[in-house]
């Protein structure tokens, strides 16, 4: 018997996004938008020196799925570097196409009733797309200005 696509703990996720406000002055910017039922997720990043994400704001319009996506994006993405935060949006969307084990994020596995509905990937994917553009053009701002 599978699990069901929306169950408590997605339900839980969903209702508590940490960083859930946009940053007042960013450094950089993304905002991905799902063509099939429009969730959209903006990601506000401040990067450090050593280019990691120093500051994260988020505005989550999307559906369960894309909030909860975005609330373990938002809790563990402090710290991460543009290349790290590249790696789980690819790790993310290899699984999400049948490509093996779960990403090493924290939590991601709890996607795995998604696996079968293809419909609902762009959601879970929107926060770490928009994540990792935007730690990407933080730090190359940084090192170019």
């Amino acid at each position: 018997m599978s699990a069901p696509l929306y169950n408590a703990d997605i339900l839980r996720l969903a209702a508590s996004i940490p960083y859930h406000e946009q940053l007042a002055a960013p450094m950089a910017t993304a905002e991905r938008r799902s063509p099939i039922c429009g969730s959209r997720v903006t990601v506000d990043v401040d990067v450090d020196d050593d280019g990691r994400v120093s500051a994260v704001g988020l505005l989550v319009r999307a559906c369960a799925l894309g909030q909860a996506s975005s609330s373990l994006l938002a809790a563990n993405v402090l710290g991460r570097t543009p290349e790290e935060l590249a790696a789980a949006r690819d790790a993310l969307t290899g699984w999400l196409a049948g490509g093996g084990d779960p990403p090493d994020w924290p939590g991601l596995d709890i996607f795995t009733p998604a696996l079968a509905h293809s419909a609902r990937h762009p959601s879970i994917r929107l926060a770490f797309e928009a994540a990792a553009e935007a730690a990407e053009t933080a730090t190359r701002a940084r090192t170019d200005g």
